[in-house]
């Protein structure tokens, strides 16, 4: 169709049945828990914890941490992200926070401010010192 814009779906958005949904305009505050798969298109201001995928719609936000199996983001997350399976930051998402996945995709456009610790699957994610990149001495001692 001339003028109609393509819709990017992903493969973890197609195949999943919703058992919980934050439609547009609604704002939901507090801490969000489900034993299925959720879908926010609207806001969610507290933590949301899902056994399933979580599915964060184009006009979707939340602010809080978020943890769920799989997860595919159009809209915005600000908070720190636990992802057993696969993270998919879509070209319209948006992600200020820290983000743990055992698998990442990041579409062109996207916008990612954080860091990423990946994991084997086996187990959790390894614990790192943070680096402060201003003052860590031993990096610019190592170039020299």
């Amino acid at each position: 169709m001339i003028g109609k814009s393509k819709t990017t779906v992903s493969s973890v958005e197609s195949r999943t049945k919703v058992g919980t949904l934050i439609g547009e305009g609604a704002v939901f505050d507090g801490d969000l828990n489900a034993p299925e798969s959720v879908r926010v298109d609207g806001t969610v201001n507290g933590n949301c914890t899902c056994e399933k995928e979580l599915i964060i719609g184009p006009q979707g936000a939340i602010r809080g941490n978020v943890s769920a199996q799989n997860i595919v983001i159009s809209g915005q997350v600000t908070g720190d992200l636990t992802v057993h399976g696969k993270l998919e930051l879509l070209s319209t998402g948006k992600i200020v926070g820290d983000i743990v996945a055992r698998s990442l995709v990041i579409d062109e456009n996207a916008y990612f401010d954080g860091r990423c610790t990946m994991t084997t699957g086996s187990g959790d994610a390894p614990v790192r010192e943070p680096v402060n990149r201003l003052t860590d001495k031993s990096a610019e001692s190592d170039e020299s």
